[in-house]
């Protein structure tokens, strides 16, 4: 069970550090975060921390997720593409949010944990797949909110095509002068795309293609799926 002291004291936090949404605070109170940590981790669900995920990525900082979303300024009408499913838990916030949520993550085993997670709550406006990140989701384009959890050198171009007019997008990029990333915010004018740095953050790389252990065991899969299939069909 959550402890409601924990849960008060976290929007407390939230709210001193400057988040003024009242959807975006009342989103992240309901989202169960323990629902997303891992067992080890469930005595820090609701602090104001980082915690490490399978797969080498991590949940992020709470205020971090409330500071985002405040500034994607969702609305209940748009239509959102993350990049990085991850734990599930910036996209459940989403979901309260905006009316549909279109979510993609490079690592089969946190997604599948995702979507029971998505499902447990019964979250059924997320779309989930697995697949490239850097690719967007080009069939469901345009999208009037992208919101990437993992770093990049640059904006991915397929993700900027996939952006409406007038849309936002939020992406951490790397700093050459640091070792750390800048927040940015990208919007899509008639005059092309305007940047905006928002504040330093630390996220995981976004990275091409997908993992190659996932890779060969795809392709396993695959060959096992058209075994059975010829076998079916003999």
């Amino acid at each position: 069970m959550p402890d409601p002291d924990a849960i008060a004291r976290l929007i407390m936090q939230l709210r001193q550090h400057g988040i003024r949404d009242a959807r975006v605070l009342e989103a992240i109170e309901k989202t169960p975060r323990e629902l997303f940590v891992e067992d080890d981790w469930q005595a820090q669900a609701w602090e104001d921390t980082a915690l490490p995920i399978a797969c080498g990525q991590t949940i992020s900082q709470p205020y971090i997720v409330a500071f985002m979303t405040e500034q994607l300024d969702v609305q209940p009408h748009h239509r959102v593409l993350e990049v990085g499913t991850g734990s599930g838990y910036q996209a459940a916030i989403l979901a309260r949010l905006a009316r549909r949520v279109f979510s993609v993550e490079r690592h089969r085993p946190l997604l599948e944990q995702a979507r029971r997670r998505f499902r447990a709550l019964g979250l059924e406006n997320i779309e989930t797949r697995l697949g490239d990140g850097m690719r967007g989701w080009p069939e469901a384009a345009p999208f009037d909110r992208i919101i990437v959890t993992a770093a990049a050198r640059q904006p991915p171009p397929a993700l900027l095509e996939q952006l409406a007019q007038g849309g936002v997008m939020l992406i951490p990029l790397d700093d050459p002068l640091h070792d750390y990333q800048q927040l940015v915010r990208i919007r899509h004018t008639p005059q092309g795309f305007e940047r905006e740095t928002l504040l330093p953050v630390r996220f995981v790389p976004l990275l091409p293609g997908m993992p190659r252990r996932e890779n060969a065991s795809e392709t396993i899969r695959q060959q096992a799926d058209d075994n059975a299939e010829r076998n079916g069909e003999a």
